[in-house]
């Protein structure tokens, strides 16, 4: 079972559909995927010896599997298969086909999966881990309830076609808007002209009098001597200006501008990481999305409601329909109606939370720190959140937001200005000296 991997071919050779190259740099196939298993070995070995496992035996073992999982591909070789994408594509149908069976096992069911999906949520937030969990929860579920809307709600005769038209019109829109909105958030970007600037420095030379040029030096940066001092530099910015200078970035961040520590990258106007960045350059299209969504999954809900449940009222169909679970398949429809139901009202909680937020204008990012160091007002359990920093009234903060977009940054502040600042304060030291 220990057998070698190829090296890495020449660059002049291609890569098959079922080939890779491993985390080793080796050449591999994903019909090798039993084969040259030492780590697992190893485990396997220890644990029948009954001698205690190495503490890194278990973290080896989840990386070969997570490097193994590949796909053919017809370019570039196998594509590997992010596993946090598979969970949703697994689970969700099994749950919800087991909550058909019965009604105590839909109260099981459907009260276990949003604890699952917060709990999940909780790790990985706290843990500032890239996930594509939430993506691929919210994409396939939308398109397993579109898919058992056309299989099993829409052949029951009780929906049209003009009705299913607009359910799948609005299941297109939605998909753009997430398209739109996973497209770009506003990311600050150093400005060009810092990588060769001329910054005047007013620190003396130390072979040279201090008195000459009035204890000017002027220095051109380019890129190789710019390398050698950039960690120094980065210092003295750091220190002069922390809450503008994004040490992970090396950028000086614009007003409401903020670090994402799960992208790694600094976003104008961040609100918060949801699926993706929400910043300034897709926050309308993010607001857009939930509208899509939810008008969507409020229509459909509605109309399998009538389907399975003709003799109730709309508002009561929900929590009472009689004799829906005699047939498995309006028993499947009643839950995920729940499903939906459970759904949109999470999804409709953050989009009330964000029109609170933009009516105050302020950001969920602000929302918080303000709460955490007490500078806001609140109201409505934490709902509403005041700060009163940039808030030019009701109809100026809703007119701000449908009009702004993606402005170069930084505006009033930019790199070469921070380090002729420093020098400036320095000077004012030495002569107050």
């Amino acid at each position: 079972m220990k057998k070698r991997a190829n090296k890495v071919p020449e660059e002049d050779e291609s890569l098959c559909c079922c080939e890779y190259v491993n985390r080793h740099g080796e050449r591999s196939h994903i019909a090798a995927c039993c084969c040259d298993c030492e780590d697992l070995d190893d485990v396997c070995d220890r644990f029948l010896k009954r001698e205690s496992q190495k503490p890194e035996s278990i973290s080896q073992v989840t990386a070969v599997v997570t490097d193994r999982i590949r796909v053919p591909w017809l370019w570039g070789g196998a594509r590997k298969v992010e596993l946090s994408v598979i969970p949703p594509l697994i689970l969700l149908p099994v749950l919800l086909h087991l909550a058909a069976l019965h009604f105590l096992l839909g109260i099981v069911v459907l009260t276990a999966l949003p604890g699952l999906v917060l709990w999940y949520y909780y790790v990985t937030h706290r843990k500032k881990g890239r996930t594509l969990f939430f993506l691929s929860l919210a994409l396939f579920s939308l398109a397993y309830m579109f898919y058992l809307f056309v299989t099993e709600v829409f052949p029951r005769g009780d929906i049209g076609p003009v009705q299913l038209s607009v359910v799948t019109v609005g299941v297109i829109l939605t998909l753009v808007a997430l398209v739109h909105t996973k497209r770009e958030p506003g990311i600050v970007r150093p400005k060009p002209d810092d990588i060769h600037s001329t910054v005047t420095y007013y620190s003396p030379l130390a072979d040279r009098d201090h008195t000459a040029n009035g204890g000017k030096q002027d220095v051109t940066m380019t890129a190789p001597n710019r390398t050698g001092s950039r960690e120094q530099s980065g210092m003295e910015l750091k220190e002069s200006n922390q809450s503008n200078w994004c040490p992970v970035c090396r950028a000086v961040q614009p007003p409401r501008a903020g670090h994402c520590r799960i992208c790694g990258v600094c976003v104008l106007r961040l609100d918060h990481h949801c699926v993706c960045c929400v910043g300034q350059a897709n926050h309308r299209s993010f607001l857009l999305l939930l509208v899509l969504f939810l008008s969507t999954s409020l229509y459909g809900i509605i109309l399998v409601l009538q389907s399975v449940c003709p003799t109730q009222p709309l508002l009561t169909s929900l929590l009472y329909c009689p004799g829906v679970y005699n047939h498995y398949s309006a028993a499947l429809c009643f839950t995920c109606a729940w499903y939906s139901s459970i759904v949109t009202a999470g999804l409709l909680h953050l989009l009330v939370t964000q029109v609170i937020n933009v009516s105050h204008n302020v950001t969920e990012r602000e929302a918080r720190a303000a709460l955490r160091d007490r500078t806001a007002r609140s109201a409505c359990w934490g709902l509403v959140v005041h700060t009163g920093v940039y808030s030019r009234g009701f109809r100026g903060n809703w007119a701000e937001f449908m009009a702004m977009g993606v402005k170069p940054s930084p505006t009033s502040l930019n790199r070469t200005a921070l380090v002729a600042l420093v020098g400036a304060e320095k000077l004012e030291e030495r002569e107050n000296e």
